[in-house]
């Protein structure tokens, strides 16, 4: 049975940092923020949106991301109505996923928001990306060309690095690069011995 091992961190923290690096193992690995933007173009989900958005958010067909956003962000119950029209979508797309990488023992499911959307419950282990804040801040300023306050914003409608680690398998602290491959190494040489055992 291959082990889903969930991956998160705040905004910037440097998670696909680390699901590089997993992937460099040959570890497949499963972005979220990635597939749901690609499921954001199926007809399925763009027809629940313009249900519940109205064509404002459209433009000759188009999906106006950016006014989406503006949205969403502003306002928690439309935020609450988008994740209930993509989550679905894309765990129905994760189980598929699944299947096709079945012969692994092990996958790597990468979200932002892995314990406030309730994913981390099918999860067989956890690891929490950590960064300091201001070095999360000015990494999503640069990243996103944004502004201070959009970014401080966005963290603030997520779970705290502490409520996260207090319930991840581990932790790994994005202080260096190094850091991280030598965190890595080791969840894999747990991962490893766990599979011989079971």
């Amino acid at each position: 049975m291959t082990k889903i091992i969930g991956l998160t961190g705040g905004i910037g923290s440097g998670k696909t940092t680390v699901a590089n690096e997993f992937s460099s193992y040959g570890i497949p690995v499963y972005i979220t923020d990635q597939e749901a933007r690609n499921l954001m173009q199926s007809d399925l989900v763009l027809n629940q949106i313009e249900t519940e958005f109205g064509s404002t958010v459209f433009d000759k067909g188009v999906l106006l991301r950016e006014k989406l956003s503006e949205i969403v962000f502003n306002d928690s119950e439309k935020l609450a109505k988008l994740n209930g029209i993509v989550h679905p979508a894309v765990k129905q797309h994760f189980k598929e996923w699944l299947l096709e990488h079945k012969k692994n023992p092990f996958v790597i499911y990468e979200s932002a928001i892995l314990f406030e959307s309730g994913s981390y419950k099918e999860c067989d282990y956890i690891i929490n990306v950590e960064a300091p804040l201001e070095v999360r801040i000015q990494r999503v300023m640069e990243r996103d060309k944004t502004t201070r306050e959009k970014v401080l914003e966005r963290i603030k409608n997520q779970w705290k690095d502490e409520e996260k680690s207090s319930k991840s398998d581990f932790i790994v602290k994005n202080t260096s690069m190094e850091a991280i491959k030598d965190e890595i190494v080791k969840i894999l040489n747990f991962l490893r011995i766990k599979q011989i055992k079971s």
